[in-house]
């Protein structure tokens, strides 16, 4: 009833929430892109997209299509490694950034290792900055990370959201005064743009706390020791959005391949892709 390749391009359009992005993530037009997404919505007899002429966001429908859509992919291609005999073998060191530890990456990593259980994957789990600088050393052969910001178009996109000011509830920035930062060391991406936005802005600042790990930051965050930037679909429980500061733009995650892709590197990057709207959810 559903066709595979409509529902793989109905998740990246879910992933991008754009027709043009999923479109050079495919490989294909984007008229073709819109028909996919028309005859799924034919086939469904829903509409499964809110579009205008400048956002695009998924329906209730839409979100329910969400899982289907990824279980049946997810059999289709179980269905296709199992006839065509392949098995994957060898060292694959993927990167992840930080912000991901708290979402359904590990489901995904889970998957892929009980699909290839002849690769032996080595995680690293780091700041986003970090990765790209190991991935350029060729210290690494997949990475899942930030991008380093607009202009920024290396890899392939895989999940698109806006950061924003987190913390504790109740917490208030004075006006008045410094503005008290939560920040990961240098170089993460997400300390160098609150920095830039607020030192543009002309407002000043003060570190309240700085760490390594997220769980460190959060940590400080619920004790009210300050705010902190951060990506609005994976806002940890007890911490809330903090208004009264400069906007901090859109943020994306693209998934970025370090020298000669490999068969082991393509299908944990195809795995990661087809799963994309699951890192934007908290486990």
């Amino acid at each position: 009833m559903y066709d595979p390749v409509q529902l793989r391009t109905f998740l990246t359009v879910a992933q991008t929430l754009s027709f043009t992005q999923a479109s050079a993530r495919l490989g294909v037009r984007q008229s073709t892109v819109s028909q996919h997404v028309r005859r799924l919505e034919e086939a469904t007899g829903r509409p499964l997209f809110v579009r205008d002429t400048h956002s695009v966001g998924l329906t209730e429908d839409g979100e329910a299509l969400l899982g289907f859509a990824r279980t049946i992919l997810e059999a289709h291609e179980r269905a296709a490694a199992f006839f065509t005999g392949t098995r994957l073998r060898g060292r694959l060191r993927f990167g992840a950034s930080e912000d991901f530890v708290l979402t359904r990456l590990p489901e995904i990593l889970e998957g892929f290792r009980h699909e290839h259980p002849e690769v032996d994957l080595e995680l690293s789990v780091e700041l986003s900055g970090i990765l790209h600088e190991r991935l350029d050393e060729g210290r690494l052969d997949l990475v899942l990370a930030k991008r380093r910001g607009p202009g920024d178009e290396r890899g392939r996109l895989v999940w698109r959201d806006r950061m924003v000011w987190i913390g504790a509830e109740g917490l208030r920035v004075d006006p008045e005064r410094p503005v008290p930062l939560i920040v990961f060391p240098p170089p993460g991406i997400t300390r160098a743009r609150a920095l830039e936005v607020l030192e543009r802005e002309g407002r000043a600042w003060r570190i309240a706390c700085t760490s390594g790990s997220l769980s460190g930051l959060i940590a400080a965050a619920r004790a009210g020791l300050g705010v902190m930037a951060h990506t609005r679909g994976l806002i940890p429980p007890g911490l809330v959005r903090v208004g009264g500061l400069p906007e901090l733009g859109p943020v994306e995650f693209a998934l970025l391949q370090g020298g000669r892709p490999t068969p082991a590197s393509e299908a944990l990057a195809a795995a990661v892709l087809a799963g994309g709207d699951r890192l934007s959810r908290p486990a």
